[in-house]
């Protein structure tokens, strides 16, 4: 897919810094693949040693990662001002937790879902590729052109 050069004040992130904005966030949304249907769950997530995890229960997130299926994650962020923001793409497979030790590695962290239920099930994100952009918050005024004026000084009635 080709995308667009980047804007000016918008500059793309190596590796290590996505890490680094991903590891401020705590909420993202994990895409998957419902047959030939996209789905998007939100999750809140933890990097751990450079994969992502999180937890989720019985129903369709869980059966849909099974299997080493294909996924793609997306965390956004701004920083304490809200001046500059960031988008980290992580694309990869994901897999169910099975090993014991892994499991009460994941439980110290403090990863815990906020919806009530049973949420026992870790997933871990293996990445394939990140990427990430960090731009510049535009004023709401600059986002939109000045819509042209009517003879009666009003908008143009464009429902016909």
């Amino acid at each position: 897919m080709d995308t667009p050069a980047p804007a000016a004040g918008t500059s793309s992130l190596a590796a290590h810094e996505c890490w680094k904005c991903l590891e401020s966030a705590s909420v993202g949304r994990v895409a998957l693949v419902n047959g030939d249907e996209p789905e998007i769950f939100p999750v809140n997530y933890l990097p751990d040693f450079g994969t992502l995890i999180f937890r989720t229960g019985p129903g369709t997130k869980l059966a849909l990662v099974q299997g080493g299926k294909a996924v793609a994650f997306e965390a956004d962020g701004l920083n304490r001002y809200g001046t500059i923001a960031w988008s980290i793409i992580v694309k990869g497979t994901a897999e169910l937790v099975e090993d014991e030790e892994e499991l009460r590695e994941a439980a110290a962290t403090g990863l815990s879902p906020w919806e009530a239920g049973s949420k026992d099930q870790l997933i871990r994100i293996i990445p394939s590729d990140v990427s990430g952009r960090r731009f510049v918050i535009k004023e709401p005024s600059r986002w939109w052109p000045p819509l042209a004026s009517s003879p009666q000084g009003t908008a143009p009635d464009n429902d016909s």
